[in-house]
């Protein structure tokens, strides 16, 4: 049986971190590609990915940056693909959702709520940065609202749905997950959802073991048995949150999207090393983690053979 199995989820290199901040952050096709095989060999049974563009390490939806990673993964691995909708919190949504509405893949991330996302702060830890994009880009976030309205979420369900691609919910919260469950209760989502509560950004929930179990609980009370929780701590509390959440029954999502780092200063040389450390915190319980087939199962998706990729 796959339930009770933990979903390793792995977020390869997102929007959120610039180039200059480490040397590590997969930038181009071919250094996604090989982190995110690295990582599913390491036990990740869902890749989250984004992509850059390859000459400057900017967020770019552009669908042809997608497709050369996306070809490498699917034939080199058999994870379970998540293409993300939230692209970067500056872009519109229709940017957002061009590679998930072109490759119709088993999985697209999806925001469940209009909130400030703010990265300025990283401007007190990195003083110096390689691309002139990237300083201003944070700054920009003190006055940035990442729009995620009732309109747009209805539109990307509407788009997306009909492809057979889930989603993971991702919520920042607490008002996230009663937009859930407002789109469940209109019939507009169905369960098992697999809802994703993310901690530790500027604008959204703490990352206070408080904050973990007060997501948890809300979210039990509003799905019962309907749902599939997972969690992801920025920056430092990552493990921490991990750790937390795999005692409570939940899933995990590390990679460099979410942190840097594999312990105090001490930087990630690969995403299949947070991979492993996530592992090893799971396992150490005693609790045995999920194949792709098995992921498949517990969320009911449609399989990769069905994705346009």
């Amino acid at each position: 049986m796959a339930k009770g199995k933990v979903i390793i989820s792995c977020a390869i290199t997102g929007a959120i971190h610039t180039p200059s901040m480490s040397e590590y952050l997969p930038v181009t096709a071919e250094e996604i590609a090989e982190s995110a095989i690295g990582a599913a060999e390491a036990g990740a049974a869902i890749i989250h990915l984004h992509a850059r563009n390859p000459v400057d390490g900017r967020p770019d939806q552009n669908p042809d940056l997608f497709e050369p990673f996306l070809k490498v993964i699917k034939q080199r691995s058999d994870a379970v693909l998540n293409l993300t909708t939230g692209g970067h919190p500056s872009m519109a949504v229709d940017e957002r959702i061009r590679p998930a509405t072109r490759f119709a893949p088993e999985v697209a991330s999806l925001n469940m709520g209009t909130m400030g996302f703010g990265l300025f702060p990283m401007l007190d830890r990195f003083k110096t940065f390689k691309h002139d994009w990237e300083a201003p880009a944070l700054e920009a976030s003190r006055d940035l609202v990442f729009k995620n309205t009732f309109a747009d979420i209805e539109r990307l369900l509407g788009i997306l749905t009909p492809l057979g691609t889930r989603f993971e919910f991702e919520c920042y919260d607490t008002s996230h997950l009663y937009n859930l469950k407002h789109f469940l209760d209109r019939g507009l989502v169905k369960a098992p959802l697999f809802i994703q509560t993310c901690f530790g950004i500027l604008g959204g929930i703490g990352s206070h073991p408080d904050d973990v179990m007060h997501m948890k609980r809300t979210a039990d009370r509003l799905f019962g048995d309907q749902y599939e929780w997972s969690v992801l701590g920025a920056g430092a509390r990552q493990m921490s949150i991990v750790a937390m959440a795999a005692s409570m029954g939940g899933n995990v999502r590390v990679g460099l999207e979410d942190s840097l780092w594999a312990g105090k200063g001490r930087l990630a040389r690969t995403n299949a090393e947070q991979v492993t450390l996530a592992r090893q915190i799971v396992e150490g319980m005693g609790l045995e983690i999920a194949t792709p087939d098995e992921a498949r199962e517990i969320l009911d998706l449609k399989g990769a053979d069905r994705t346009n990729i």
